[in-house]
Formats: structure tokens, C-alpha cells, sequence
């Protein structure tokens, strides 16, 4: 078992620390304070690759593996964890979906321009009276001639309002739970479809959420994604993937925590020395560094799991909960090192305590995550 990165990887990881380092630190205080959104920085991103690193390269896309995919969303998270969940939806939930699902023509299609930064995709399953229970989704797709016509209103919708193309979950067949569910390519400014609310957040603030509504708004039959009534098991799939995902943004974020209060505890001298020389810091230090390695082994453990075709649910649900728990027990203990200097929003301490609390909530509440694992565990 080799648990050392290869060369490739190597490479990529300091490619993308030098990128967030240099691109995203400056920035990370404006786009949480002013909700601020560049699409300069986005096409940035794309052009080393990130913006498409869950599709090949035949499609445009960067084509790595799901390691390094891990390693981008950290070091993108570590230092705003609004551009790495932004990040994280367009590559896994909106165009992972649509390779992994979408037949040649729409790839075609699609994807070459989705890789660029220069367009985002995104997923709409989430609506008022239906989160975790994907199967009470009431947003209906009725087959009229050769369009689909789709009404209902989608909630939390990450990028929802930019997004070039929104994959929609809908019922096709009402009888049928689960069982009676596809997804539809709505592409934006199509009639029928409107952007209502954005959400203001108490993190992530820089990551948009908007609700979308959806009012006889008709696609062409060819839009529909993937086998009709089959779109469950595809969200199923594409969220264990986004568990994963999630789990190294968190990792990211409690690395960010870590690496301050180290940098702080060397730096800040209260009874004649720095307080990284007292007991009790040292320890909160050790149990943070401890449990974010831990995380991150989880993390690219399922990856690696996934990437080598093999069952990996159990294992991504297991990498969410630990890492979304440990990242925020990381920025408690963060911003109680820092003290009265953590509270305040000219350190990104405060920054993280509330970004961070998202991943114990999305794509799968942690609860969630410990019926997943119970029942991978023939509970």
C-alpha cells in the first residue's frame, strides 16, 4: 500500500497552491464580505484546468484523476471555501452529471463549453418540501409533442442564477416514487424558466444560492438526460460522489484553521512566551493536526476507490461526516487559540468558523451520512 503521492500529482497539488495562494488569499475576505463573483477568476481557473477536471480530454476537460481532484478542492477550500464549493457543484453535480449521463451528441454539445470558466453548470434536486427525501420532489415533467414541459420550483440551487445550463430533476411519472423520476438540460434564458430569490447566507457567502422557479417551461425532447424514470439512481450516484468532494473541501477549510493557529501560536506572547509553548495550546494544535490528516486519508481513500470502479458509498459517506465534523470542532478550537483576535473579520478565522458549518449540510446532512453507512453495514 503506497500512500505517496505520484509525480503527477505532486505537480498538480503545487500548481493549485500556488494558483489559490496567489489568486484566491487576496481575494477571500471581498467575496465573502461583498458576495463578490468574478468571472475573470473563474476563466483564471479554467485555463489550468480546473474548471473541467471531471471530464476528459476529449471533451475538453482536464481528465484527472479523482485524487487530485480531492487535492484542487482542498487547496482551493483552504483559502475560500466559497470558490471551492462553487467549484466543487460545476465539476461534480453539474458537469459530472452530464458526462456521466449525457449521451455523445449532448457531451458534444455541452461539455467543450463548460470547461473554460467561462460558463457554469448546475444541479437542481432541492425544493421547499423536499431535501434529503429525494423522492418527494414535486417539480413535474409532462411529455407534450416533441418538448417537455416542466413546472415546480427548485430551493438552495448552488450557482442556480449563472449557471449556463441547469440539470433539473422532475417527475415523469407520478405513480411511480423513485422509480418515476428523470433529469432535463434546461439552458438558461429559456421561457418558462426564472431565477426567484438568492439567498443570503450566514457562510459561503461568495458561492451563489438562488431558488428557481419553473412555469411551463418547455425543452426540447432531446433534452432529457440520460433513461427517463432512471434519474434517481443517477443523483444517488453523483451525490456519493459530492460527499467526497465535500469532505475535502472541509479538509481544506480545517487545514486553513490549523495552519493559522500555528502561525499565530508562534507569533502571540502572553507570560513571557509564545503561547504555542503552553500545554494547552500544543495540545489543541496535536488533536487538530491529528484529525485533519485523518480526514483527508478518508478523502482519498474513497476516491481512489472510485476511480478504481469500486463500491465506494459506504466509504465518501464516511469521508464527509468525519471531515465536515472534524473541520468544525477544528474551527472552534481555531478561533479559541486565537482568542478575542479570532472574533474579529480582519482574520479568517470567523471566516471559517462559518463557512465550514455548510458541509455538515450539504449533499447529505451528517445524519444522513450515518443512515448511509449503517446500512452499508447491513443495519
Amino acid at each position: 500500500m503506497d500512500f505517496e503521492l505520484i509525480e503527477q500529482q505532486k505537480l498538480f497539488k503545487k500548481t493549485v497552491r500556488e494558483f489559490a495562494e496567489k489568486e484566491l488569499k487576496p481575494l477571500a475576505s471581498k467575496i465573502d464580505k461583498e458576495e463578490f463573483f468574478s468571472w475573470d477568476l473563474y476563466k483564471k481557473m479554467g485555463k489550468i484546468g480546473l474548471m473541467g477536471m471531471t471530464v476528459p480530454q476529449e471533451y475538453g476537460g482536464a481528465g484527472i484523476d479523482r485524487v487530485s481532484y480531492m487535492i484542487a478542492l482542498e487547496e482551493i477550500s483552504r483559502y475560500c471555501g466559497s470558490t471551492g464549493l462553487t467549484v466543487e457543484a460545476h465539476n461534480t453535480l453539474g458537469i459530472g452529471y452530464l458526462y456521466d449521463y449525457g449521451s455523445e451528441e449532448q457531451r458534444r454539445k455541452y461539455l467543450p463549453n463548460f470547461t473554460t470558466g467561462e460558463a457554469i453548470a448546475a444541479l437542481a434536486i432541492t425544493e421547499p418540501n423536499a431535501g434529503s427525501d429525494v423522492a418527494s420532489i414535486q417539480t413535474t415533467a409532462v411529455s407534450d409533442g416533441d418538448e417537455w414541459v416542466i413546472n415546480g420550483t427548485k430551493q438552495f440551487i448552488t450557482s442556480g442564477d449563472i449557471a449556463g445550463i441547469t440539470i433539473v430533476m422532475a417527475k415523469t411519472d407520478k405513480t411511480k416514487g423513485v422509480k418515476g423520476i428523470s433529469a432535463f438540460i434546461v439552458e438558461k434564458d429559456t421561457p418558462g424558466f426564472k431565477v426567484g430569490q438568492l439567498e443570503d447566507k450566514l457562510g459561503l457567502r461568495g458561492s451563489r444560492t438562488a431558488e428557481l422557479i419553473f412555469e411551463d417551461c418547455r425543452v426540447p425532447h432531446e433534452n432529457i438526460l440520460g433513461e427517463r424514470d432512471k434519474g434517481f439512481y443517477g443523483v444517488m450516484n453523483i451525490l456519493d460522489r459530492g460527499r467526497t468532494a465535500v469532505g475535502a473541501m472541509a479538509v481544506g477549510i480545517a487545514r486553513g484553521a490549523l495552519e493559522e493557529s500555528i502561525e499565530y501560536a508562534k507569533q502571540r506572547v502572553q507570560f513571557g512566551q509564545s503561547i504555542g509553548k503552553f500545554q494547552a495550546i500544543q495540545w489543541m494544535i496535536a488533536d487538530m493536526a491529528t484529525e485533519v490528516d485523518a480526514a483527508r486519508l478518508l478523502v482519498y481513500h474513497a476516491a481512489f476507490l472510485e476511480q478504481n470502479n469500486l463500491p465506494f458509498s459506504k466509504e465518501a459517506a464516511m469521508a464527509k461526516l468525519f471531515a465536515s465534523e472534524i473541520a468544525m470542532r477544528a474551527t472552534v478550537k481555531a478561533l479559541q487559540i486565537h482568542g478575542g483576535h479570532g472574533y474579529m473579520k480582519d482574520r479568517p478565522l470567523e471566516r471559517f468558523y462559518r463557512d465550514v458549518k455548510l458541509c455538515q449540510i450539504g449533499e447529505g446532512t451528517s445524519e444522513i451520512q450515518r443512515i448511509v453507512i449503517a446500512k452499508r453495514l447491513g443495519l
